[in-house]
C-alpha cells in the first residue's frame, strides 16, 4: 500500500472550518475504489494544524488519486486556506491494514 501522512497549517481564521472546508475533497477521496482511510486529525499542540492520515491499495490507486478531478479541485480550492505549503511523507509499504500494536496490547 501507499501509506501518506501530511501535515496542513491552515490559517487562524480557517482552521475551526478546515473540516468543512476540506469535505468535498475529503468524501470524493474515500469514495475512490483504491483508497483505504483517508482521516484528519487536528493538533493538540498547534490548532491551526491539522494532519491527514491516507493509504491507497497500491501506486495505481495513488495516482488515479492525483490524477482525479477532485484532487485538481482541490488544488485550486484549498491552498487559499493554509499559511504554507503542506509536508507530506509517502511511502510503500507491505502492508495492506493496519496492525495491532503489539506493546500496548489491551487484556479483554
Amino acid at each position: 500500500m501507499i501509506f501518506i501522512t501530511a501535515k496542513f497549517q491552515v490559517k487562524p481564521e480557517h482552521a475551526a472550518q478546515w473540516p468543512t472546508l476540506a469535505a468535498p475533497f475529503t468524501e470524493a477521496t474515500r469514495s475512490e475504489p483504491g483508497c483505504l482511510w483517508f482521516d484528519w486529525s487536528r493538533s493538540l499542540d498547534d490548532p491551526n494544524e491539522y494532519v491527514l492520515v491516507e493509504a491507497f491499495q497500491d501506486g495505481d490507486a495513488g495516482a488515479a488519486h492525483v490524477n482525479s478531478d477532485h484532487f485538481k479541485q482541490a488544488q485550486q480550492d484549498l491552498p487559499k486556506y493554509l499559511t504554507a505549503t503542506p509536508k507530506i511523507i509517502s511511502q510503500s509499504i507491505d502492508q495492506s491494514n493496519w496492525s495491532e500494536l503489539g506493546e500496548m496490547a489491551v487484556d479483554r
